[in-house]
């Protein structure tokens, strides 16, 4: 790859030596920033279910449709962003800048590794978020008995299990 800048600096670029380089610093860090932002949004998600239901006159139903006194148990799964995902964002932009003070051999070298940084933190969170959801959605709260234990399969989220008696009303 050639050693020169893709574009020249803008008017309004500071004169000082490395300034485009921490320009692109400033840029990665807004992109980790909004990333973390965006993925905190969109890894949230809950379902639910009661293998059991309410008769009409105020009974209850177990898994099977039989009538009952005691008051079928209902699941809640939430699902809540996973922490590694903001240590690999962390860990992403302090690589790049390490990088950058100690191998860019020149202001292009270190543009692109920063460029590169930003690709990969869009990447990797993007690919996390898809590969959670995918796992939530598929965990079979259809196959729970309604006990008092229900096991969760590996999943690539945080996710907050809520047994409790369903209410009437």
């Amino acid at each position: 790859m050639p050693e020169t800048l893709d574009r020249p600096p803008g008017a309004a670029l500071s004169t000082l030596p490395g300034a485009s380089i921490l320009r692109r610093t400033r840029s990665l860090l807004v992109c980790a920033l909004g990333t973390g932002f965006v993925y905190s949004m969109l890894s949230v998600a809950s379902k639910g279910g009661c293998p059991g239901g309410a008769t009409g006159d105020g009974g209850f139903l177990d898994a099977d449709g039989q009538a009952t006194d005691v008051a079928p148990n209902c699941i809640t799964v939430t699902l809540q962003p996973s922490t590694i995902v903001y240590l690999a964002i962390a860990v992403i932009v302090l690589v790049a800048i390490s990088r950058v003070l100690r191998t860019a051999a020149s202001e292009a070298a270190a543009l692109r590794t920063l460029d590169r940084a930003a690709i990969m933190l869009v990447a990797v969170t993007a690919t996390w978020l898809v590969i959670t959801q995918v796992s939530f959605w598929l965990i079979p709260l259809d196959q729970w008995d309604g006990g008092e234990f229900f096991p969760i399969p590996f999943t690539f989220g945080t996710i907050d299990v809520d047994i409790s008696p369903m209410q009437q009303g």
